[in-house]
């Protein structure tokens, strides 16, 4: 997109904020304060008549996908949005206008060369559901398997890209800018949420996503996958079996059903962790929209997930170090929980750990042996922020995704059941995955993967100390003033290399393995290199 491209976004979106009365709406706030010209008060269009929930939730529908799915996360916090501005947010998870069945059917063809009459028995023009980015119609196969079948919006692609490069102009505007950036890093959030977005625009990641997600869940009785039907999959269309269940905020239907409703809420707190920590790998678009419960059995109710265009992983070093500070957190840690955030580079190397530990027990404290429904988190983050400012932490891009699946998370609990002890429920999982990371098989597992590497690094460990070895008989030696008589031919010499030898290897075996406490590698190594330094024969 070049300058004027730019501009006449930027213009387009002025005029969708000012027919809408955006900026009445938010007159006197901070945002309006600092983005008066995008923002103008009193200058509003014929919508301005309608509440301001529909009219929010309108502007954003006009705006296009970025800005409704911004809309689909903050819809998931009912408690820190006003009552009808959150009800019509809450349309966007799945109300959001359908694009026309011409163009659904137009599709369809372009994707399999051939009509929907076709490749289906049948095809329900009306959709089931509509997306920001897609939509789903009910379909049945020849085989005679009822399925959904998904459709991106025509041109969503090039909408999706031009807003990107509005929000990377800002982005970098703030950078070079405001003083906050260089702790907030925008241009590099941005592009994480570039990444996250543009992957859920191609439906065979997404069919490979739900795959997946099915292998890790099979059998579950927490939550059902449904099954991927990939002859009938291409990047822009995905085809899936049919699920039926009650939707997860609906909470009229839950009661009617008889749904072990505290059960049912602790299971999501499970999923959740089980999915990150466990399988490192979670679903991350968890609005109600894409969350159903199974109630064939009200007391062991289980979940159904749709959607897996957004999915999160973290690498081993990230997942760690979450894993620790959550334990931490658990147990009223907060000296361990500093310590991991100085550890993990996620504040500067100099931060004083006492205090950053004090600035974190006076946030933390006050939430714990409260059910949810008593934590105001939209405070407890007001705090965090201004401790992360105070500390000039910086933004971790690549955990911003588990954030917001987490907000999301924490705003289902709300919605099934606010007494929910989120902390004690998910410990549990937490300190399995934990002694399962630090125990025998996880070392055994280790192994495994490394194995490759690890046998050639020890294949070729011996021809390396014996180089150490020649490198040190090639040095001029000073003459003793006393020699002592010449040993017999080295016995002892060959058997002082063979055991400097084996601890060289205990020692690499050793750190290998990854096997605590790691000192004892490094002294075996150590060891061994001594040995064979001055068991070497004399000359």
């Amino acid at each position: 997109m070049n300058r004027v491209q730019l501009l006449v976004r930027l213009l387009a979106i002025r005029r969708v904020l000012i027919r809408h009365g955006i900026g009445e709406l938010l007159a006197g706030s901070a945002l309006s304060t600092t983005a008066r010209w995008l923002l103008p008060v009193g200058r509003g269009g014929r919508e301005t008549t309608a509440p301001r929930g529909v009219r929010i939730r309108q502007a954003l529908e006009d705006l296009g996908p970025i800005f409704v799915k911004f809309g689909q996360s903050v819809s998931t916090r009912q408690d820190l949005l006003p009552p009808d501005v959150g009800q019509e947010l809450c349309k966007l998870q799945d109300e959001v206008p359908p694009f026309p069945a011409e163009q659904v059917l137009a599709e369809v063809e372009r994707n399999f060369g051939a009509s929907a009459e076709t490749v289906f028995a049948s095809f329900d023009r009306e959709a089931l559901a509509a997306a920001s980015i897609a939509q789903v119609h009910a379909a049945r196969l020849h085989s005679g398997e009822d399925v959904v079948v998904k459709v991106l919006r025509p041109r969503v692609r090039q909408l999706i890209e031009q807003d990107l490069e509005v929000m990377y102009t800002l982005a970098r505007l703030a950078q070079r800018w405001w003083p906050e950036a260089r702790r907030l890093r925008p241009v590099a959030v941005v592009a994480e949420y570039e990444k996250t977005i543009l992957n859920e625009l191609d439906l065979l990641r997404e069919a490979g996503n739900a795959n997946q997600l099915r292998r890790n869940w099979q059998g579950s009785p927490l939550i059902y996958v449904p099954k991927v039907y990939f002859d009938y999959c291409r990047t822009g269309v995905m085809v899936m079996e049919r699920i039926h269940g009650i939707p997860v905020d609906d909470m009229t239907a839950l009661r009617a059903a008889n749904v072990n409703i505290p059960k049912l809420a602790a299971n999501g707190v499970e999923i959740f962790f089980t999915q990150v920590f466990r399988d490192n790998f979670f679903h991350a678009d968890m609005h109600p929209g894409n969350i159903f419960v199974d109630a064939t059995n009200p007391e062991q109710p289980r979940y159904a997930a749709v959607d897996f265009g957004i999915v999160g992983t973290l690498d081993e070093r990230d997942r760690r170090y979450l894993a620790e500070n959550f334990l931490a957190f658990f147990e009223r840690d907060y000296y361990r929980v500093a310590r991991l955030h100085v550890d993990s580079g996620w504040v500067p190397a100099g931060t004083r750990v006492d205090e950053l530990e004090s600035a974190i027990r006076t946030v933390c404290e006050p939430i714990f042996s409260k059910p949810l429904k008593e934590i105001s988190f939209g405070q407890v983050l007001l705090q965090l922020v201004a401790v992360a400012r105070r500390f000039n932490m910086e933004v971790q891009p690549q955990l911003i995704l588990l954030q917001k699946t987490l907000v999301q998370i924490e705003g289902l609990g709300r919605i099934l059941y606010p007494d929910l002890d989120i902390w004690q429920t998910g410990k549990p999982v937490l300190k399995a995955w934990m002694i399962e990371q630090t125990g025998p098989t996880a070392t055994l597992r280790r192994l495994r993967r490394e194995w490759p590497d690890l046998r050639y690094a020890l294949e070729k460990l011996p021809l390396v100390a014996r180089r150490l070895v020649d490198e040190a008989l090639e040095r001029p030696q000073a003459p003793a003033p006393n020699p002592a008589p010449e040993p017999t031919a080295g016995v002892g010499g060959s058997s002082r290399a063979t055991a400097g030898g084996a601890l060289v290897i205990a020692g690499a075996v050793w750190l290998g393995l990854d096997t605590p406490p790691l000192w004892v590698g490094w002294l075996l190594g150590a060891t061994g290199l001594l040995t064979l330094w001055f068991g070497k024969p004399k000359v």
